[in-house]
């Protein structure tokens, strides 16, 4: 029997700019990420079309998950667990570009293909340790009810091997990624194709 194509998705509502269009700076970092990944991250051109908020918004983006550059470079959090924080808020938040796009990082960082899924629908039951379902405890709090957290909730991150730096980690990522995840699905921004299998199927043996 003779299946229906998939509905294709709806278009942004704010047409990305055209590549060439843009300032040097963002045009060279985009296309930097363009050789690395295989494909542009639709997010990298769809804020673009507000330069100075795009310069912002990655520098901040650089500052709390490349740990290289961040501002706590000392802090325990792995890339893994940034990207976790980043896919269950973003659940939290319904936002479907930065699960799709964030899943696929995490699971390239934690080598596990079933984990980012786990996580974004129910991270307690997910193949995730202790210390990192206290770590997503805390951001779900944050996320969800941060008006409402007291110095228990950095105890009892600290039992876990948390430190006041690691929660200001914690923190700022999931209020980084909930001001990403409004403006993702208020500008009806779409995950790339490529995001669905990334992590999911392992790469093809490269030929001697």
């Amino acid at each position: 029997m003779p299946t229906s194509p998939p509905p294709k998705a709806n278009p942004p509502r704010y047409p990305a700019p055209d590549l060439a269009s843009l300032p040097e700076d963002i045009r060279l970092r985009i296309l930097a990420v363009q050789e690395k990944a295989g494909f542009v991250p639709n997010v990298f051109l769809g804020l673009a079309r507000r330069p100075a908020e795009w310069r912002a918004f990655f520098a901040y983006h650089d500052a709390l998950m490349l740990l290289e550059t961040g501002s706590n470079p000392a802090g325990t959090l792995t890339k893994g667990e940034r990207e976790m924080i980043v896919t269950a808020t973003s659940a939290a938040n319904q936002c479907l570009y930065c699960v799709v796009a964030h899943g696929a990082l995490l699971r390239i960082y934690e080598k596990k293909p079933l984990v980012a899924d786990q996580v974004a629908v129910n991270y307690r039951k997910a193949d995730i340790t202790p210390r990192q379902r206290a770590m997503l405890d805390f951001a779900m709090k944050v996320c969800l009810q941060s008006q409402e957290m007291e110095d228990a909730d950095i105890d009892a991150l600290k039992q876990h091997g948390f430190d006041d730096e690691d929660a200001w980690d914690i923190a700022a990522i999931t209020a980084f990624f909930g001001l990403s995840n409004r403006m993702a699905s208020f500008s009806g921004m779409q995950p790339n194709a490529e995001f669905y299998l990334m992590g999911r199927v392992p790469k093809p043996a490269k030929s001697a």
